[in-house]
C-alpha cells in the first residue's frame, strides 16, 4: 500500500526559540524526551528482560497531554490510524454484544464505531483525563473503566471483541497482555490492534544518533524501541490466537524541522518513556541532529522534513470448534512438486457443469 503523506502545519516559535538560544533545553519540562524517573507500575521484577518501560512515567506524559488546552491539535496521527482500525471493524460481517477498546486514549477507534455493528463498548485506559474525554457514537452503550495495559484483569470469556489503537507498543510484558486477552475473549471472539512498528522514526533516530556519536563518542536511547513485525504473530500464536491477520502500513508526515516533530510527539503522550534514557541532550547536539535531518530527509517539499510511522495490524481469533480447520496432512490431490505440470493437470482434471447460481 502507498504511503500516505500529510503535511502537520505548525508555527515556528520553538524552532527559532530553541535556534537563538532563548529555550534553556537543560530544563527537564521543554524536552520531549523527559518525564519524571519515579517508581514503575509494572509488575515484572526489576531485573526482567522484559522490563523496559516505566508505565508511572507513561501516566504523567499522558495526563499531561490530556491536560493541554490544544490536545486536539495532536490527534491527527491517531485518529488516521483509529479510521483505519474501524474499517477492518466493519468488514467483519458480525454484530458484537460486548467490546473492550484497550488503551482507548480520546476515542480515536470508539468515536466511529456505530451501533450496527457493537451493543456494548468497555473503554479502558490507564490515563483518567484521557479517559474522561473519550467520546462514542448514538446506540452504543458505553462502561469507562481505568486500567492499566501492562495489567489487563477481566473475567475471563467475558467480550466478543477486543480492539485496541497505538497503545500496545508501551507494554513491558507484552506476550503476558496478549494471553490475558485471550483469556478474557469468548471462544470465537477477535482481537484486532494496530501498534507502531520497527521502522517508526526511523529518520529521527538516525538524525540523534548520529550527531551524538560525532559529538560524544558514543549514542543513548532517545526513541522507543518497537516490535518487529516478523515477531508479532510469534506472540499472537503462542497466546493461543489462531486465522491470524497481519499486515504493515507507512504513514508519513511533513513537519517544518525536527522540533515541530518531537514537539506534536509530546503532545500526543508519545515522547520517550524507557527506563534507561538518557534525561538530557545538549543545546549543541540538538541542533547539529536538526540540521543531519533536515539533510537527509527532506520530504516532497523542500522547506520540510519527513516523519515515518510504521503501523503493523494485527487480528487473532480465539479457537473454537465452529472455526474453519485445515484439511488432514495426505488428504491433498496435487503435489506441491508437480506444480510445474500446472497446465497438464488442469486439461486432465474433470470438467464441472455450473448452474445459474454458481456462475
Amino acid at each position: 500500500m502507498a504511503s500516505k503523506i500529510l503535511f502537520r502545519e505548525t508555527n515556528r516559535t520553538l524552532c527559532d526559540r530553541i535556534i537563538h538560544g532563548r529555550l534553556n533545553l537543560s530544563n527537564p519540562r521543554y524536552n520531549p524526551n523527559v518525564a519524571c524517573n519515579v517508581v514503575s507500575m509494572s509488575s515484572l521484577p526489576p531485573d526482567s528482560p522484559m522490563n523496559v518501560f516505566n508505565r508511572k512515567t507513561k501516566l504523567l506524559q499522558r495526563e499531561r497531554a490530556a491536560k493541554n488546552a490544544d490536545v486536539h491539535l495532536y490527534d491527527y496521527l491517531k485518529d488516521e490510524v483509529g479510521d483505519r482500525l474501524s474499517d477492518r471493524i466493519f468488514d467483519i460481517k458480525r454484530k458484537f454484544g460486548r467490546v473492550l477498546d484497550l488503551g482507548c486514549g480520546r476515542g480515536h477507534v470508539s468515536k466511529r464505531i456505530v451501533g450496527e455493528s457493537v451493543e456494548e463498548l468497555v473503554l479502558a485506559e490507564m490515563s483518567p483525563s484521557l479517559l474522561q474525554q473519550a467520546s462514542s457514537t448514538e446506540g452504543v452503550r458505553i462502561k469507562k473503566e481505568v486500567v492499566d495495559e501492562e495489567n489487563v484483569v477481566f473475567e475471563p470469556n467475558s467480550f466478543d471483541m477486543v480492539i485496541s489503537c497505538l497503545s500496545l507498543h508501551w507494554i513491558n510484558d507484552l506476550p503476558g497482555c496478549f494471553q490475558r486477552i485471550n483469556s478474557s475473549l469468548k471462544n470465537d471472539g477477535v482481537f484486532l490492534a494496530a501498534m507502531f512498528g520497527g521502522d517508526t522514526l526511523y529518520e529521527l533516530r538516525c538524525s540523534l544518533q548520529l550527531a551524538e556519536l560525532e559529538r560524544h563518542g558514543g549514542i543513548s536511547p532517545h526513541i522507543s524501541p518497537f516490535v518487529e513485525i516478523r515477531d508479532v504473530g510469534s506472540l499472537l500464536t503462542r497466546a493461543n490466537f489462531t486465522m491470524l491477520t497481519i499486515d504493515t502500513d507507512e504513514i508519513v508526515i511533513g513537519y517544518p524541522s525536527m522540533f515541530e516533530l518531537m514537539w506534536d510527539l509530546k503532545g500526543m503522550a508519545e515522547n520517550n518513556a524507557a527506563k534507561n534514557r538518557n534525561l538530557h541532550l545538549p543545546r549543541d547536539t540538538l541542533i547539529a541532529a536538526a540540521s543531519i535531518y533536515k539533510h537527509m530527509y527532506k520530504s516532497i517539499r523542500e522547506d520540510s522534513v519527513r516523519a515515518t510511522f510504521q503501523i503493523i495490524y494485527m487480528l487473532g481469533w480465539k479457537p473454537d470448534a465452529s472455526q474453519p480447520k485445515p484439511l488432514e496432512r495426505g488428504t491433498g490431490e496435487v503435489s506441491l512438486k508437480d506444480l510445474y505440470k500446472l497446465d497438464e493437470i488442469i486439461k486432465s482434471s474433470k470438467k464441472i457443469k455450473l448452474d445459474d447460481n454458481d456462475k
